[in-house]
């Protein structure tokens, strides 16, 4: 589901969508105040301006005009200017930077709601869309927060100031210069609709575009491996002539919008200059109010063209706003317990009792009736491919949500814990490693940022990587590039590994995290971690017996089910898919050596 499939065909600044913004110009009132005095304030001078000149030419007309007069008109006129200069400055300074100032706080929430939606949100959310919603969708609110709102205000006040000054120079002569602006306003209303509709689509097409080009970098490697840069090259330029016809598409409507409101605007203008002339010349109106009649008509075009302009800035907001609200308006479905009680795991005992779990549009359990506790001590769990192991390490880690009365950590049941009061007593090693575009000693203190080197380099030991950091030009301050690039896979899996043992958590989950080594190496990072698991629980996935023969327990799932459990040595004797696996594993290694 894309974030635009439940947004309606028609959409505008709604009071619900208005609500995400309250918050923020409550905050900047003051600066939202002082910027508009300003803006009223070079409303206010331009309006003045007319007076003056139609003084100097009446003055001009009757012969009264002198030196002293005429450098007074012009004296005003010049204050009126250095009076706008300044107050233009000021609006641009406070309600520009208000513009800015809200991007930057819906950006932040943006971001902060993301990080609190749950596994099943991103499955439905590609990373493009929402990186689209983060840049462009977010300017498109900032501009009509900005210079939409702006132009709006000053629109509307200069059409009523305008109006009222014409309507006291001569109230007839007012009426025939708006008399096509309904005209005006209909057309804009009727073209606005089809520039939402429009912008919609282009906003669509750059957040597909954005997603190909985040996966193509970020599989870079494989494409040029399977020789598929022209064909991807060539997906990518449909994309983008897919994207610039649409934009053709929304420019009509833009194109439409702004000359008619130029050619009304001028329509008026001619109005003005055949039936003001003729009442100039029959002496009803003078010379100096015909020439601040047009003055004020000139002021009054500024609005009627921007009624183009704001619209195509308004629809554009209006479009990514109600995007942006769809994404704040989710929910996780993993919700969090609301108790204020603290809770300090003593035994990391895990107990499941009857679990089951289905993935959402999955016929088939993934986990069924699991029963089973896992104590201090090292538990292996082994099986197919797709027999629900990462799902269980998924379970334990509070990604998924599960029913009351099937998970208890040290006998409470993880309903009534808080998700982080859970995940903060686990260090967990997932199947995919994750390593960020950052120093080596950064991805390891991921979650312990104030560790010291001598407790990054002992863990690094441990997990045996120390020395291969070491072989890097700057050691533990080595950038490994996009994703670890730098980093063979065994590599980025051993400091994620080392990462986990930093935490000292009571429990600790790996999840074939040793998969890219081999099988002796594996055996032996076990070993040297022991003395890190000692008075723990440690919970060992793998596709690999060996490693896992010391094991207090080793659990064989099939089908989302445990099947077998006991040591090493029992289920040698009493399973026959364990007992294949390993044969089929020993006789492997032997054939190699």
């Amino acid at each position: 589901m894309s974030v635009n499939s439940t947004l309606k065909s028609r959409q505008v600044f709604s009071g619900k969508n208005l609500s995400l913004l309250a918050p923020v110009f409550r905050r900047y009132r003051l600066r939202l105040i002082l910027g508009f005095t300003a803006l009223l304030g070079v409303d206010s001078f331009q309006l003045l301006t007319p007076r003056f000149i139609k003084r100097a030419v009446d003055a001009l007309e009757t012969g009264k005009a002198s030196n002293a007069l005429l450098l007074q008109c012009a004296g005003y006129i010049l204050l009126l200017a250095l009076g706008i200069a300044c107050c233009r400055f000021l609006w641009r300074y406070l309600i520009i930077g208000f513009s800015r100032l809200l991007e930057r706080d819906l950006r932040d929430r943006l971001v902060a709601h993301l990080l609190t939606l749950d596994s099943l949100f991103f499955q439905r959310h590609t990373t493009g869309e929402l990186m689209a919603l983060s840049s462009n969708d977010l300017a498109a609110v900032q501009l009509a927060a900005g210079m939409g709102l702006i132009a709006s205000v000053d629109a509307m006040v200069m059409t009523l100031a305008a109006l009222g000054f014409m309507a006291y120079i001569n109230p007839t002569l007012t009426v025939i210069a708006v008399a096509p602006m309904p005209i005006l306003a209909f057309s804009a209303r009727f073209l606005s609709a089809r520039l939402h509709r429009r912008f919609k689509r282009v906003q669509e097409q750059f957040a597909s575009m954005t997603e190909f080009v985040r996966s193509t970098l970020s599989s870079v490697h494989l494409l040029k491996a399977y020789t598929q840069e022209q064909f991807q090259a060539e997906q990518f330029d449909r994309m983008g002539k897919d994207y610039i016809r649409h934009n053709l598409r929304l420019s009509v409507i833009q194109g439409l919008l702004f000359p008619f409101s130029g050619f009304i605007g001028n329509c008026s203008l001619l109005l003005v200059l055949f039936f003001g002339g003729r009442l100039t010349v029959q002496g009803t109106i003078t010379v100096g109010d015909f020439v601040a009649f047009v003055s004020y008509l000139f002021m009054l075009t500024w609005p009627m063209t921007a009624i183009g302009w704001v619209t195509n800035l308004f629809q554009r907001g209006a479009t990514s706003l109600s995007r942006i609200k769809h994404i704040l308006e989710q929910e996780p479905e993993l919700h969090d317990a609301v108790s204020s009680e603290s809770f300090t795991v003593n035994s990391g005992t895990i107990r499941l009792n009857r679990l089951s779990f289905t993935y959402a549009g999955q016929a088939d359990p993934a986990l069924e009736d699991v029963n089973v506790v896992f104590k201090k001590g090292l538990v292996g769990v082994i099986g197919k491919t797709g027999s629900g192991k990462t799902t269980l390490c998924h379970i334990l880690t509070r990604l998924y949500p599960v029913d009351e009365g099937v998970f208890f950590l040290d006998e409470r049941d993880v309903n009534t814990l808080s998700l982080a009061t859970v995940r903060a007593t686990i260090a967990y090693v997932p199947q995919e490693t994750t390593i960020f575009s950052e120093t080596i000693q950064a991805n390891i203190a991921l979650g312990k940022m104030d560790a010291s080197m001598e407790e990054i380099e002992r863990v690094a030991k441990a997990a045996s990587i120390h020395d291969e950091i070491l072989a890097f030009g700057d050691g533990y301050q080595s950038r490994v590039g996009e994703k670890g690039v730098k980093l063979s896979g065994g590599q980025r899996q051993r400091i994620a590994l080392a990462r986990a043992l930093l935490l000292d958590r009571p429990i600790v989950i790996i999840d074939d995290g040793l998969s890219a080594v081999d099988t002796e190496t594996e055996h032996a990072i076990l070993q040297q971690i022991s003395s890190y698991l000692q008075g723990k629980t440690c919970i060992v996935i793998s596709h690999r017996i060996a490693p896992l023969a010391e094991a207090d327990e080793i659990l064989v799932m099939d089908k989302g089910k445990i099947v077998a459990r006991g040591d090493h040595q029992t289920l040698l004797a009493g399973n026959t898919f364990y007992a294949t696996i390993y044969a089929h594993q020993t006789d492997s290694r032997a054939r190699k050596g």
